[in-house]
């Protein structure tokens, strides 16, 4: 396979790779993955994603606050674009809505998706959503902030096909994770043979949810490619044409600043 892969969302910056860097990325290129993008998920700890991405030319970084945290620095608006400003932060997220783990009144977790959605318009960077029992609410307000301005990726998709279709039609990406090669995910292997390539992107979403044959391992972005292998087989086509689009759709996404 000549096409590089990109791993569209993952966590390096976690304990479980704590001094594995030069593993990791050796694993990436012997597996063809070019790059990978690592996703915030509070601002305590945006410091050591950035650090990984100024001594690695092929990652990335996106800055946001996971809807699930609870604990830390609350965001606004200013204090996200101003650590967006940065040249190696190409989204804003991840962000979104989850109302698998929380109870009660979530308005503030509405509310910080809001802040996300505008700082993303600002800066004119892309969004990466995450949703988890919470689709109907996460369109609503999507829509009613005019987030297909910023445009962005449902990340380890797990919805419907009506969710998928509704997220096409916003201007969406959708992104698979390691989800899509299990027996039994066979909605979203329906939503994957579904979805024009030129909207797809893959991911490992490292250290979760490893993919077959790894399953129950730790993830890293080196497997992307059995993500990528699956979605080809979903789609009819072959490894190198699944690469090209999900590579080409990934820089025009997030406008990265190169290839190299």
């Amino acid at each position: 396979m000549s096409a590089l892969l990109v791993d569209s969302h993952c966590h390096l910056d976690f304990a479980d790779f704590a001094g594995r860097e030069g593993e990791l990325l050796a694993a990436m290129k012997a597996n063809d993955v070019g790059w990978a993008l690592i996703a915030g998920v509070t601002l305590e700890r945006f410091p050591d994603v950035l650090a990984l991405t100024e001594r690695f030319p092929n990652l990335f970084a996106a800055v946001g606050v996971h809807p699930d945290t609870q604990e830390g620095e609350e965001p606004d608006q200013e204090r996200l674009i101003s650590l967006a400003n940065h040249p190696k932060v190409v989204a804003i997220g991840e962000t979104g809505l989850d109302y698998y783990r929380l109870e009660g009144d979530l308005e503030w977790q509405r509310e910080r998706f809001r802040t996300h959605i505008r700082a993303a318009r600002r800066t004119n960077k892309p969004l990466i959503i995450h949703t988890r029992e919470a689709a109907a609410d996460t369109l609503r307000i999507l829509e009613e902030e005019g987030a297909g301005e910023a445009g962005g990726v449902f990340h380890c998709f797990t919805e419907t096909l009506a969710v998928a279709e509704a997220a096409l039609r916003l201007g969406f990406h959708i992104s698979f994770s390691g989800i899509v090669t299990f027996k039994n995910a066979l909605q979203i292997k329906e939503v994957a043979s579904f979805v024009p390539l030129d909207r797809i992107l893959v991911e490992t979403d490292a250290p979760y949810l490893a993919p077959v044959p790894h399953r129950g391992k730790l993830n890293h972005p080196a497997l992307v490619r059995h993500v990528a292998e699956e979605v080809a087989r979903l789609k009819g086509i072959d490894i190198e044409a699944l690469a090209q689009a999900t590579t080409t759709n990934f820089f025009r996404l997030f406008g990265a600043a190169s290839h190299a």
